[in-house]
């Protein structure tokens, strides 16, 4: 194969790449909720339903789904928040989503976000002190 051919399949390539990349991931807001989580929504008293990593969190009602929710792993970042570098930058986590946030048993920093997240799961992406964040996240 000559080199501008091989140049020019390279760049289509490329070009295919750049035009064809679809993200699946969607924008939403979180927000954090302590102790005690049980019993929740998804899976009562059982407290085998906690990742050994605590990273976890109640679905809003925009992605509860009638339970649908329970059990779903979602990944997560933090993208932005009213006070600037809250965002712990590069940081992306797994949840597994455990409860409903509008009837868990601890109430969250914010009412109406999209996630609420475990003390630790929010943490690991922001400044704990900060009452709501925005996110990005994509179900897996």
């Amino acid at each position: 194969m000559s080199k501008p051919n091989l140049l020019s399949q390279c760049l289509f390539l490329l070009l295919l790449a750049h035009i064809c990349h679809v993200s699946h991931a969607d924008v939403g807001t979180a927000a954090r909720y302590r102790p005690p989580y049980l019993p929740t929504a998804c899976f009562g008293s059982d407290a085998d339903q906690f990742p050994s990593s605590n990273l976890f969190g109640a679905a809003g009602e925009g992605i509860w789904d009638n339970g649908a929710a329970c059990g779903r792993q979602y990944l997560v970042r933090c993208i932005s928040a009213r006070v600037p570098r809250t965002c712990i930058p590069g940081q992306i986590i797994q949840i597994r989503i455990v409860d409903r946030a509008l009837s868990s048993v601890s109430r969250p920093s914010r009412d109406d976000t999209t996630i609420v997240l475990s003390t630790t799961a929010f943490g690991t992406i922001a400044n704990p002190s900060a009452p709501f964040i925005n996110v990005e996240f994509l179900q897996v």
